[in-house]
C-alpha cells in the first residue's frame, strides 16, 4: 500500500504559503509509505526532530482497483471511498532541506504523517467534486473547504500519477490542504468533518 499526495492543490493555502502555482503545471506529486499511516483514535506522537510539525486537512480517496496509464475518462472507477485526513508535515526541516536545495521526503514522510479517518462510499463519481470538509482542533474550526476549489480534480490526478505508478487497491491519496494550516502542540484534539460527519478524532501526544 502506498500512499500518494498532492502538493499545492489549493489556491488558498499556496498564497498562505507564498507559493507561485499556475493551473498549467503540472500536479505537485509526492509519497509517504505505510509506516506513515496512522487511523482515526490512534494518538499522534510529536517527533524529536521537529519544533514546528504542521497539520494540513485533506480529502482523502481510496483506490478500488488495479490501474496503469489510466484515461482521464476511466479515471472515477478507480475510487469508492473518501474520508478526511491530516497530512503532517515538520515545517522547520521541509524549510531548511528546500533552502538547501535537497529532497525533503523526510519532513513529510516520517512514521505517523498521515492520519486517516473513516472511510465513507461514494454514491457517484461527480460527487468526489462537490464535498465539503472541516477540521477542528480543541473545538475551533482551523480549516474548511470544498473539493470543487481543488485546482486539480481528482480524476486529474488519478490520470497523471498513474502514467508513474501502479495504482492499486487499497492505495490512498490525499488531494491537498486549503488555507488555514497550523502548529500541533502536545494534547490538542483533532476532530475532521465531511458534510458535518466527524470521521477523524484523535488527539497529539
Amino acid at each position: 500500500m502506498k500512499i500518494i499526495c498532492v502538493g499545492m492543490n489549493y489556491a488558498s493555502h499556496n498564497n498562505e504559503m507564498n507559493h507561485a502555482f499556475l493551473k498549467e503545471d503540472d500536479p505537485v506529486i509526492f509519497l509517504k509509505s505505510d509506516v506513515s499511516l496512522l487511523k482515526s483514535g490512534k494518538p499522534f506522537y510529536i517527533p524529536d526532530f521537529s519544533e514546528e510539525i504542521h497539520y494540513e486537512t485533506e480529502i482523502v480517496v481510496r483506490i478500488n482497483r488495479l490501474g496503469k496509464n489510466i484515461a482521464l475518462q476511466f479515471a472515477g472507477r478507480y475510487y469508492d471511498a473518501v474520508t478526511v485526513g491530516i497530512d503532517f508535515t515538520a515545517r522547520d526541516l521541509q524549510r531548511r532541506l528546500r533552502n538547501e536545495g535537497k529532497p525533503w521526503e523526510i519532513s513529510k514522510a516520517f512514521d505517523n504523517s498521515a492520519v486517516i479517518g473513516q472511510f465513507i462510499p461514494l454514491q457517484s463519481q461527480e460527487e468526489v467534486n462537490n464535498i465539503s470538509f472541516r477540521s477542528c482542533i480543541n473545538g475551533n474550526c482551523v480549516q474548511q473547504a470544498n473539493t470543487n476549489e481543488m485546482i486539480f480534480k481528482v480524476d486529474d490526478i488519478i490520470a497523471y500519477v498513474s502514467r508513474f505508478f501502479t495504482l492499486k487497491m487499497g492505495d490512498l491519496i490525499f488531494t491537498g490542504t486549503p488555507s488555514g494550516v497550523g502548529r500541533v502542540k502536545i494534547n490538542d484534539h483533532i476532530e475532521g468533518y465531511i458534510e458535518g460527519k466527524k470521521l477523524l478524532d484523535f488527539y497529539v501526544k
